[in-house]
């Protein structure tokens, strides 16, 4: 019994590795360490998605396969991702048609008041001559046609100055709001937008927005959108352009590009130019500017005008054309434009109320595809005064677009215009998207969209390109 109580049990047998459990490796036969499990902080969806039903009656265990269902509700988990699942920008539901509207905002760099040539007032110069003091019993105008039918509005404060020169976050915030005011589809009750910073993310010059659906056209449509008085003070605020569009393939694949070429491809007037070689009379580089101005602004007939600015150039000799191949100073950004369109396969054409010498040269230069002038009559080397065949003037213009898009086989919703004066009017009208360049006021109120920077390369922006993209097609 004593033994017993010493000795309650038998020593176990020490356990040792027989041949069959032993492997190549002693430390992996002896080692006594094991490493801790690692944690895994990567969760997938099934634990970011989880069942929250905790009710104690059991439920049948389905497999969850990734979408929230009565059964298996969403957890919703702040990991700093937001993302809305909503289809604005994607094609739409059978049987509709995509119904949104592009906004480009383009910031002007430069002051408003100054014109490309230096002799063209913007809309901010005409309503500041309008409100040009007087004297007492005074009126501007004693002609009722001319006079406004409307005081002037007050002048609105300049913001860019105070949030930043560029397409700032509260510029952005500021149009959304203003288009939100406009009356949506019947069908719609919210607004949608996207942007792009179609140049810089930091401090952006061109942002393209994106609004679905457009503002319901029963209430305004887009050409009277473009014109809306919100629509131009909050361009006189925060120092843009605002060029609205319809979102389409032919908005962002243009076939042919027509220009004007005076103050458009070129800074100068060349008629003026060519007055300004005139010595006698001494006031008639004075006489023709001021005639080719009033043309310019719809004051005069153009054609007319013409005429006679080429009556007061009698006797000059033929060659003042090649003369004033030198002094031509061509916009900027235009051999730049005309490169990046020639690699996308766009046409150009250049149709000028000026004269054929200098424009067919000017197109050889930069390589456009067609150039049409006018054409005066020259006599024992001298200009007559006089102009042969039709003038080129805004009729004229307007039927040479559509004779060019005919030829080339493009349809004119794929044209796309350009120009600054009051005889180009009907050609904007014409063409798919009418661009006023550095216009005068009346063109600018007029056409589809306005460019007042310093660079036609802008023009690219429309298309919906961005900065990368128009360096990739100018290298």
């Amino acid at each position: 019994m004593a033994n017993n109580a010493t000795s309650p049990r038998q020593d176990a047998a020490r356990p040792q590795l027989s041949s069959s459990m032993r492997s190549s490796s002693y430390l992996n036969d002896h080692q006594q360490y094991r490493p801790p499990r690692q944690v895994d902080t990567h969760y997938g969806i099934d634990t970011v998605v989880e069942d929250m039903n905790t009710s104690g009656s059991p439920k049948p265990v389905l497999p969850f396969r990734g979408i929230p269902s009565e059964d298996n509700p969403p957890t919703v988990v702040d990991s700093g991702v937001t993302h809305s699942y909503t289809h604005p920008n994607c094609a739409p539901p059978t049987g509709t048609n995509t119904n949104r509207l592009i906004a480009t905002l383009i910031y002007k760099q430069r002051s408003s008041t100054a014109g490309a040539a230096g002799s063209r007032s913007s809309l901010k110069g005409v309503k500041s001559e309008s409100n040009e003091s007087l004297p007492a019993n005074m009126a501007p105008t004693t002609d009722m046609d001319a006079f406004p039918l409307e005081p002037p509005t007050q002048e609105s404060e300049k913001l860019d100055y105070i949030y930043g020169s560029y397409i700032s976050p509260l510029c952005i915030t500021s149009f959304l709001h203003l288009m939100s005011d406009f009356p949506m589809p019947d069908d719609s009750d919210e607004l949608y937008s996207s942007h792009r910073c179609l140049d810089n993310q930091e401090t952006p010059r061109v942002v393209e927005l994106t609004l679905s659906p457009a503002p319901s056209p029963k209430y305004l449509s887009l050409k009277d959108l473009r014109k809306h008085e919100m629509i131009y003070r909050f361009e006189q605020e925060w120092n843009v352009d605002v060029n609205l569009q319809r979102e389409s393939v032919w908005r962002r694949h243009p076939r042919l590009v027509v220009f004007d070429m005076d103050s458009t491809l070129i800074t100068q007037e060349v008629i003026d130019l060519l007055a300004a070689t005139v010595k006698d009379p001494p006031d008639l580089a004075e006489k023709v500017a001021d005639i080719t101005h009033r043309a310019m602004s719809g004051e005069l007939e153009f054609d007319a005008s013409f005429r006679e600015r080429v009556a007061l150039l009698t006797g000059l000799p033929a060659t003042i054309f090649e003369d004033l191949r030198s002094i031509l100073n061509i916009t900027p950004g235009v051999p730049k434009l005309i490169k990046a369109l020639k690699r996308l396969g766009i046409k150009t054409a250049v149709l000028s109320g000026g004269f054929l010498p200098l424009t067919s040269w000017l197109a050889r230069e930069l390589g456009i595809d067609h150039a049409h002038a006018n054409e005066v009559v020259i006599v024992d080397g001298k200009l007559t005064g006089e102009v042969q065949g039709t003038i080129v003037g805004k009729e004229r213009k307007r039927d040479l677009l559509v004779q060019i898009a005919e030829q080339e086989g493009i349809d004119l919703s794929q044209v796309v215009a350009v120009g600054d004066g009051a005889n180009d009017l009907f050609m904007l009208d014409k063409a798919g998207l009418g661009v006023a360049w550095n216009a005068k006021p009346r063109v600018q109120m007029e056409a589809d969209a306005r460019l007042n920077g310093e660079s036609l390369v802008d023009l690219l922006y429309l298309f919906g390109l961005t900065a990368e993209e128009v360096e990739q097609l100018t290298q």
